[in-house]
């Protein structure tokens, strides 16, 4: 295996702090036995954030989301719409807390035990958010409002409950995108969950 590079930041511009921060890093990489070599990149920073795929054993089904978003839309998205799991920022709470909250915010189930499955980075060539990924069961009696979003964070989302097979599917279908949702998806089919 071979030695990891050695790295230095040269220098960090911020090119817009309009709504997350955009940088553009200069930085020196050094391979071993080999001369540094200087490599410039923008770097995307909007926070670390979190999804959970929320499920009921009992009935089968899945609740997801669907709301617009505009870089799916300026990239060949006709509607701009994606069906997938509830997620959102942690804006300084830690990952199953801020998961919770998003949960009743978005979807309107108030849930108080959650699993975590992994982090991962979305796409770390560019952006540098950790994604955590959680699951959780939901029933009935755990819906406490309509859900939708904040009207103070222009949310406008829908609440959607797919059986499971249902919600599968629309992966293969090209329905479901988003890859959040399709890992926590297929973690859910690997794992037996529903």
């Amino acid at each position: 295996m071979r030695k990891n590079p050695e790295i230095e930041i040269k220098e960090t511009k911020l090119l817009s702090d309009n709504w997350y921060i955009l940088n553009r890093v200069s930085f020196s990489y050094k391979k071993e036995n080999e001369e540094p070599e200087i490599h410039n990149r923008e770097v995307y920073d909007r926070g670390n954030g979190a999804g959970i795929l929320l499920y009921n054993s009992t009935k089968k089904t899945v609740i997801l989301t669907r709301q617009f978003r505009l870089p799916t839309f300026l990239n060949g998205n006709k509607s701009g719409m994606m069906i997938e799991v509830c997620a959102g920022l942690l804006d300084k709470d830690n990952p199953e807390t801020a998961i919770i909250r998003e949960t009743e915010e978005e979807t309107g189930y108030r849930i108080s035990k959650v699993q975590k499955v992994f982090e991962t980075y979305m796409s770390p060539g560019a952006v540098t958010e950790i994604l955590y990924l959680f699951v959780g069961e939901y029933d009935e009696s755990m819906k406490v409002s309509e859900g939708g979003g904040l009207d103070a964070e222009q949310e406008n989302i829908e609440v959607l409950e797919y059986t499971f097979d249902e919600a599968y599917k629309m992966i293969e279908s090209g329905e479901i995108t988003d890859a959040k949702t399709i890992l926590l998806l297929q973690h859910a089919k690997i794992k037996g969950l529903i």
